[in-house]
């Protein structure tokens, strides 16, 4: 670890530099970059300055009490050792905590897609149940939620709903929301009182800005159209929905959430630059799986990642074998517990795999 650290602060010096010099103040994008890295790198220096001190003054009063025979100059030492000895831990702790690998897009705001799949009009009620479960999270984490785009299902919920969502950590939370929901439980469209299996989709994207993410114009059809659903007397009366199609990847995104069709497109543009980010992202994810395939990760929207099973009143989610039986309570927003133990377990796997614990 301490190789690992003094490597870090060695870079943090180079940036430092890098970050004066004339050509890094003229490129706006690389000054950015240089400054953030300094940032981040300077949390972790501060913390092994003292560590290192820390460790200086243990090794100099134990020399004293290997040494010395003034019996109050002993005392002073053992006194600081019992000080010391504690603190070198909890530095420790702090500095194995700060080596894991982060995930640069965990402070973005996200893009939050739900959609109904096996099962019918129970699907997309599910989907509406699963929506109304992260409005209430969102609301209890102080977030903001913004619907961009809906299709009702026939019997109630949504075959599809994109919203996104912005705050603090946003998606460093959501992330582990992606995979395939599973529910189980009788339908209220069911007679005969049976259980029955539904899932629904969900897909968490990091906002990606022009800078991360460029797309040629070019490629892009733009459509405008009549918005439906709540909005006054702007629906059904002007253009101001946009739909935008990726010709190379044949991407299709729409938004009418707003009344101006100049908002609508630039909101439509972020979900787009979002979907682009997240099949070049799945491309070296595939290149490096042979390697190495997280348990945790952030979500393949492929993967069966949760059960919440009406009946037994039981929600499970099967990436880390937790079980909780407070359903109505985790349709009500309370996900948090299970955010927490996916965020350890995910941290805990990068400490072994990038040899921290060593």
């Amino acid at each position: 670890m301490l190789d690992k650290l003094q490597a870090i602060k060695e870079r943090f010096e180079e940036v430092g530099q890098l970050i004066v010099m004339p050509e890094s103040m003229a490129d706006m994008s690389k000054y950015a970059k240089l400054n953030k890295e300094y940032k981040d790198l300077e949390k972790i220096v501060k913390i092994y300055d003292e560590y290192v001190l820390v460790l200086q003054n243990l090794t100099s009063s134990k020399e004293i009490l290997d040494t010395e025979k003034d019996a109050e100059f002993r005392e002073m030492a053992k006194a600081e050792l019992e000080e010391l000895r504690p603190r070198k831990i909890e530095l420790e702790e702090e500095l194995k905590q700060l080596l894991i690998p982060k995930d640069p897009n965990d402070s973005k705001d996200c893009i939050l897609e739900i959609r109904g799949g096996a099962g019918g009009d129970e699907a997309s009620i599910f989907a509406g149940d699963l929506f109304r479960m992260y409005e209430r999270f969102c609301e209890l984490q102080g977030w903001k939620l913004t619907v961009l785009d809906l299709t009702f299902g026939t019997a109630g919920g949504y075959k599809e709903i994109i919203a996104t969502v912005s705050g603090a950590d946003v998606y460093g939370m959501l992330k582990y929301e992606s995979g395939v929901h599973r529910v189980q439980r009788v339908p209220a469209t069911e007679s005969q009182g049976r259980v029955h299996t539904s899932a629904a989709s969900v897909a968490v994207l990091p906002e990606m800005d022009e800078v991360e993410v460029n797309i040629d114009m070019n490629d892009v059809r733009k459509d405008t159209y009549c918005s439906s659903g709540p909005g006054g007397q702007s629906v059904n009366t002007t253009y101001s929905a946009v739909r935008l199609t990726h010709n190379p990847t044949g991407l299709v995104v729409t938004c009418q959430d707003e009344k101006s069709q100049i908002k609508n497109f630039e909101k439509a543009l972020k979900v787009l630059r979002s979907r682009l980010y997240e099949i070049e992202l799945a491309k070296h994810n595939d290149a490096v799986g042979a390697q190495r395939k997280s348990m945790v990760g952030s979500g393949d929207r492929s993967d069966k990642i949760r059960t919440y099973n009406y009946p037994q009143s039981r929600v499970t989610d099967h990436r880390i074998n937790k079980t909780v039986y407070n359903l109505p309570e985790v349709m009500d927003g309370q996900i948090g517990e299970f955010i927490s133990a996916l965020r350890f377990a995910e941290n805990l796997e990068k400490m072994q795999t990038s040899g921290i614990e060593e």
